[in-house]
């Protein structure tokens, strides 16, 4: 008899980690400096705690509709459940897009990153490729517990790196450590602390909204939770917390000993030398800085690849069982107890990627930038899911202490805050664009939105779909796949 339940082997540790591996990647060790640099410290801090506001409260959305659907392939499951099925046939189909491209760019930059070493040079970036991606998917199609032990201690290593970075920088910044004694001398150098005027926070804020992209990850994983009610709540609170530090505490001591005008803080190159991770350590006199940071990078990277590649998977899955995608890939493998055929079809897909990249790798990270955008749409399509989650239960007369095992904080305030913060990151990059009336710019901008509310419609008329009747939902905790 074949066995149709998923594996529910992911403690909330693991859970935490998944997400903080889909979250935080190059952007925190060698991006981070360019922000600085744009915006000023303050302006940096000041950005990056808005979004850390924005996060906050999309994670507890979140968390409210994992605790209380936990199925695998979370996004796609909430809009056809709660919203409109050809909601859930659009979110889950541009999710799948963005994971496969996420997981494939980030292995062909990872076969780049390990080139640093010269040893390493002894095989071509496209072998390394080939490497890290069987190394993916030896950790994927293995059973889910073992993949979360993977996932992670791959995280833990940037997680201890950036810990034992503002530990570090704390101490050199009241001269502890190292020679000199920094202060916050270089939060009023020059212009600072706010830089660029308002079109430069407002390009930094841009920047963090879309650095937070991957902590919505933790949603996939709840069907695999070993006991979501529980994990749930406890690892969107984590990830929160953990991130906002993460980001903010590296910002603010990369702005106390590095003045905004560095020119190195911009690494225009890439470079893992311009790192400002590496040139604090360097500073502090840790051997083999450059190293170390580039190591780091490297486990990031293949953290995140790894972890946009069971989010693809599973989201694939979903679509499945939902009838979007062939049902033969619905199917639970009976000794892993995962979703073999969707896992396997994901990673030939990635597999094809990483081969076309030798040929067209302009194209493909043109098309990650094409649709990377399109992850607002996703968190979007959350917070309408759970406001109409909600609106049920009070149209059907129930209890929500009763129906919700998890409520999410700040509930609707909080909702209408992601809603307008998810608008700027719409718009805020096309605003120039309007002011210039540059038409083909904004044609480029919106083309993504433009063709996924086509896929929309196309679906919908097709299909004859309806916006599911909130009076008569069923609003049981059973599964519904």
């Amino acid at each position: 008899m074949e066995n149709n339940k998923m594996e529910r082997g992911l403690k909330s540790r693991h859970v935490s980690m998944i997400a903080i591996g889909g979250a935080i990647g190059t952007g925190l060790f060698v991006a981070t400096g360019g922000v600085i640099a744009e915006a000023g410290p303050f302006g940096a801090l000041l950005a990056y705690g808005i979004i850390g506001i924005m996060l906050y409260f999309l994670m507890n959305t979140i968390g409210e509709l994992a605790t209380f659907y936990p199925v695998s392939g979370a996004f796609s499951a909430f809009s056809t459940r709660f919203v409109d099925s050809s909601v859930g046939f659009t979110i889950g189909w541009v999710y799948f897009l963005i994971g496969i491209l996420v997981s494939a760019v980030d292995i062909i930059v990872a076969s780049n990153v390990i080139t640093f070493w010269e040893p390493m040079q002894f095989f071509s970036p496209f072998t390394w490729s080939l490497l890290f991606f069987s190394l993916i998917f030896v950790l994927n199609i293995i059973k889910v517990r073992a993949f979360g032990e993977a996932e992670y201690w791959l995280s833990l290593i940037k997680v201890i790196t950036i810990i034992v970075f503002i530990v570090i920088g704390t101490l050199m910044i009241f001269g502890i450590l190292g020679d000199e004694f920094y202060g916050f001398k270089n939060y009023t150098v020059g212009e600072a602390p706010f830089v660029g005027g308002i079109s430069g926070f407002l390009g930094v804020l841009l920047v963090a909204g879309f650095s937070v992209g991957g902590t919505e990850v933790v949603a996939v994983t709840a069907g695999e939770s070993d006991d979501p009610e529980k994990s749930m709540p406890k690892a969107v609170n984590q990830v929160f917390w953990r991130i906002l530090i993460f980001y903010i505490g590296a910002i603010a001591v990369i702005s106390a000993i590095i003045p905004y005008t560095d020119p190195t803080l911009l690494n225009e190159t890439g470079s893992v030398n311009q790192s400002p991770f590496t040139i604090v350590f360097d500073r502090v006199g840790i051997a083999f800085a450059a190293s170390v940071i580039n190591t780091v990078i490297l486990t990031s990277l293949l953290s995140a690849s790894n972890s946009m590649l069971y989010s693809a998977s599973r989201t694939l899955f979903a679509l499945a069982r939902k009838g979007h995608a062939p049902t033969s890939i619905s199917k639970i493998n009976n000794k892993t107890y995962s979703p073999l055929a969707a896992i396997l079809v994901t990673c030939g897909t990635i597999f094809l990627i990483v081969v076309l990249s030798q040929f067209l790798e302009n194209a493909i990270f043109i098309l990650l930038e094409f649709v990377g955008s399109l992850i607002i749409l996703v968190w979007l399509s959350n917070v309408w899911a759970q406001m109409r989650l909600r609106k049920a239960i009070k149209l059907q007369g129930l209890d929500i202490d009763e129906v919700l095992p998890f409520k999410a904080k700040g509930f609707p305030v909080g909702q209408y805050v992601v809603i307008a913060i998810i608008l700027f990151l719409l718009t805020g990059g096309s605003i120039q664009y309007i002011i210039d009336f540059n038409g083909a710019e904004l044609l480029r901008h919106y083309l993504p939105f433009i063709i996924l509310i086509g896929i929309f419609i196309v679906h919908k008329l097709i299909n004859k779909t309806v916006m599911v009747d909130l009076k008569t939902v069923d609003l049981s905790r059973k599964m519904m796949d």
